[in-house]
């Protein structure tokens, strides 16, 4: 990390309302591409909504007075963090018809507890018994909400788990490498790299030629192209308008505040999540899918409160 980001203030408001409107957007993206998985395969959605995306940023940009470059000052990480939220992404959205929108939501945020997981294992950070415990009620509630072994039971419920560690991932690059970096720069890089695996999903289906045996197994992630209506059209220009104010608000939340305390009110992304799922699809969860989110929310919050106390009692002994 950059001296200069270790030395910059934290802007706790800045942050809280940037994440909040992040997940907001996300969340009504989300239940747009869960809409639209009928229809478009996953590589089309990615390829057309990156074409308004892309230009939108350049325009954001220009707007702002910044120069219309693609390069990042840590380019390497920038690509990395870009990456990361692809495969995110890729795997949140292949599961994404096949669950409710809360129950996939459920899995993604478990990201705090990957977080910590990855401090230990990656950085050798001490967990303690608390954020232990926290870990150990926090994947609990999974095991409530997925049931192995049950009727309930879908594979399709770890692959957003899956995406929440690829998550987890990315926001601590965002914070520890990517904090002097345009949140629109980072947007764009996204925009970019999701436009390039679009691109490469399409060829490698066309490739294959198995179009018969797509449509049966998974039609969003291996259907071939459909010919768009102009509602479709409409809507994944929208979707490109949210994924780039709300890529671009969530990176701007975790440069502008501690993580912990940003990823405290990301948890609200669950409340929208089922809200738009009862809103467009009826759907609500049963009562061992809220008794489970409620434990991760209860897990994730534990970890964040001791991450932040920790971090308190570091401060007060270096001002000493």
């Amino acid at each position: 990390m950059n001296p200069s980001n270790a030395d910059r203030p934290d802007s706790v408001l800045i942050g809280i309302s940037m994440i909040v409107a992040s997940v907001f957007m996300l969340s009504f993206g989300d239940a747009l591409v869960k809409w639209i998985s009928a229809e478009l395969s996953l590589w089309q959605v990615f390829i057309v909504r990156s074409l308004f995306a892309i230009p939108l940023c350049l325009l954001v940009l220009r707007i702002l007075g910044q120069p219309l470059t693609v390069m990042a000052e840590n380019a390497g990480w920038v690509f990395l963090r870009s990456l990361l939220l692809v495969l995110m992404w890729i795997l949140f959205y292949f599961a994404l018809p096949n669950l409710s929108l809360p129950v996939a939501a459920a899995a993604l945020y478990t990201a705090p507890l990957f977080v910590t997981l990855f401090s230990a294992l990656l950085l050798g950070e001490a967990v303690g018994r608390w954020r232990g415990a926290a870990i150990g009620l926090g994947f609990f509630g999974v095991l409530v909400i997925v049931r192995p072994g049950s009727d309930a039971f879908s594979y399709a419920t770890l692959f957003p788990i899956l995406s929440a560690a690829f998550y987890a991932l990315a926001m601590i690059i965002t914070r520890g490498k990517c904090s002097d970096e345009n949140p629109f720069v980072l947007s764009l890089w996204l925009c970019g790299l999701l436009m390039l695996f679009g691109i490469a999903g399409s060829v490698g289906i066309s490739w294959l030629e198995l179009a018969s045996w797509r449509v049966v197994a998974n039609p969003f992630l291996l259907g071939p192209w459909v010919s768009m209506a102009t509602w479709d059209w409409a809507v994944l220009a929208a979707l490109a308008i949210l994924l780039v104010a709300a890529s671009a608000a969530a990176a701007k939340a975790y440069q502008s505040a501690p993580p912990a305390t940003v990823a405290t009110f990301d948890y609200s992304y669950l409340l929208f999540a089922i809200f738009w799922g009862a809103a467009l699809f009826s759907d609500l969860p049963d009562g061992p899918t809220l008794v489970g989110m409620i434990m991760i929310v209860a897990a994730g919050f534990m970890v964040i409160q001791r991450s932040g106390r920790k971090r308190g009692l570091a401060s007060l002994d270096a001002s000493n």
